[in-house]
């Protein structure tokens, strides 16, 4: 990559901008460049497309992203140390890449980009299961992205892809599969990452659908899973007590039995309740 871009190698850069990886931060960088540009590759064409990247770092990333092409890339960045060299990408490639140094839940990405967009990252740890969430559950659909190409443990990617009745299978699979197709297409080890995480990583490709697979308010339909998985131990009638004071009587109505657990429970039944849910309190 450093051929392609006349930009030093990663770790030469790392070093002299002093940018040792902060654990507080949830910081993991991925150095090998021919990697970086492949993770790229997964999110498809690039060249019609504006990219959000969240958690650049030194820009390994970031680099693959514009020598595929990206129209343009904005990159928001937490740790100011990293914006030097962020700053020397930006000038190898003019009016391609801007950086905000700011926190990614608080960024509006419509006020910076123009779609067609695509969300492509090696999410912090400390806050990528949340903006995933976020991303899956605007109240509006079609979302403002096209995709999402983002890189977490592992485990997470599995709960994500999962299906009905595996050990994995929980909220985060309902609430991806509901309005999306979601596949893990990499995986990488952990010595692939400086420093190098106690576990494996992995690639998901979320692509989003014209319209819900089954229809539901989103806002209930996220109540109701963290409430049911977060107990999912109990009986969805114990669970789901405070999402509706006659949770019974809607759970026999959406064709669930009260005594059911989360995980024996599919996505067009979560819908069924929600929307029962919502009906019921006039939403």
């Amino acid at each position: 990559m450093s051929s392609l871009d006349g930009l030093p190698p990663l770790r030469d850069v790392i070093a002299r901008h002093e940018l040792r990886a902060k654990k507080q931060l949830g910081q993991n960088f991925l150095l090998d460049l021919n990697l970086t540009a492949k993770i790229a590759r997964q999110a498809g064409d690039l060249t019609e497309c504006d990219v959000l990247e969240i958690g650049p770092g030194p820009g390994g990333l970031t680099r693959g992203l514009l020598a595929e092409g990206a129209r343009r890339v904005l990159a928001i960045e937490k740790d100011a140390r990293a914006l030097p060299a962020l700053e020397e990408i930006a000038s190898a490639y003019p009016g391609r890449l801007s950086v905000l140094n700011d926190d990614a839940l608080k960024i509006d990405p419509l006020a910076h980009l123009t779609p067609p967009i695509r969300i492509i990252a090696n999410l912090p740890y400390n806050i990528g299961t949340e903006l995933l969430i976020r991303w899956l559950t605007p109240p509006e659909w079609p979302p403002f992205w096209q995709s999402l190409t983002l890189m977490f443990q592992k485990e997470v990617a599995e709960r994500i892809t999962a299906r009905p009745g595996s050990k994995a299978y929980g909220r985060l699979a309902l609430l991806a599969q509901w309005r999306a197709d979601a596949r893990i297409v990499m995986t990488l080890p952990p010595e692939a990452f400086v420093p190098a995480p106690k576990v494996h990583s992995a690639v998901v490709h979320i692509t989003a659908l014209p319209k819900p697979r089954f229809p539901a308010n989103p806002a209930i339909l996220s109540r109701i899973t963290a409430a049911a998985f977060n107990q999912r131990r109990k009986m969805l009638r114990a669970s789901l007590r405070g999402v509706h004071p006659d949770i019974e009587r809607l759970l026999e109505a959406a064709g669930i039995a009260p005594t059911s657990r989360a995980e024996e429970i599919d996505l067009e039944q979560f819908c069924a309740l929600a929307r029962l849910v919502a009906e019921t309190q006039g939403n």
